[in-house]
């Protein structure tokens, strides 16, 4: 049987990626885990919280699908992508998805562009984009600087993991992310030494790319790629 870790993004909770947690349980049977780093959730609790933290939550929960599993898949947004390439290239595992991976740190700026975006959408009173933009605005005002300072300092730990990596792997981004540089996704398909690899890119999501307009592409081309032998 199968065992799939699907990790969330800085500031964020297991909702980022829950719709292909569902996906997958809906058509697979295969055991899937979507564990919560500390401070985080849908009340953040950041402060004083340190990146080690985050990374050993994941690691606790891919060894504990190891224990029941032989085949292992990882699928990592955003933060969680950063994630899945140091669990990747530790351990092993068969195969990887990297979705909005922060391989580049998030710009400020870009995060203004990002909620001016949705604000815009919020108007229009379309209950998704109303929730997407609460959100956005929730981390804005809920993280503080040193959470951010240990945002970059994983970051920056797990970004040799790229270069170790061995396993069959999908690397997905939005273009019109405001958050992680179009640049994140051409980095690491160019240093992940597998020849087993797979650039897409959606043309019309922005970095919540589960939650996105092109979410239905995204959940096949994930499913599509996880279940090929």
């Amino acid at each position: 049987m199968v065992g799939c870790l699907c990790l969330h993004g800085f500031t964020g909770g297991p909702f980022e990626v829950q719709p292909v947690a569902d996906y997958l349980r809906a058509r697979t049977d295969w055991e899937i885990a979507v564990p919560t780093y500390p401070g985080h959730g849908e009340l953040l609790h950041l402060r004083g919280v340190k990146q080690a933290r985050w990374v050993e939550e994941a690691e606790r929960a891919f060894l504990a699908l190891r224990q029941k599993h032989d085949t292992l898949y990882v699928v990592g947004f955003s933060m969680g992508g950063m994630i899945a390439a140091y669990l990747a290239a530790k351990y092993q595992c068969q195969k990887v998805v990297l979705l909005s991976a922060s391989a580049f740190y998030l710009n400020p700026i870009h995060l203004q562009d990002e909620l001016s975006a949705w604000l815009r959408m919020k108007q229009s009173h379309a209950p998704h984009d109303e929730w997407m933009y609460k959100q956005y605005w929730h981390r804005v005002t809920k993280t503080p600087v040193s959470a951010l300072f240990q945002f970059r300092k994983l970051v920056k730990a797990l970004k040799p993991s790229f270069s170790q990596i061995t396993a069959q792997t999908l690397i997905v981004q939005g273009k019109k992310d405001g958050l992680v540089p179009l640049k994140s996704a051409h980095y690491i398909y160019e240093t992940i030494p597998s020849d087993q690899k797979k650039l897409l890119y959606l043309k019309d999501s922005r970095h919540m790319i589960c939650h996105d307009v092109n979410s239905e592409e995204l959940l096949t081309e994930v499913y599509t790629f996880l279940q090929e032998r």
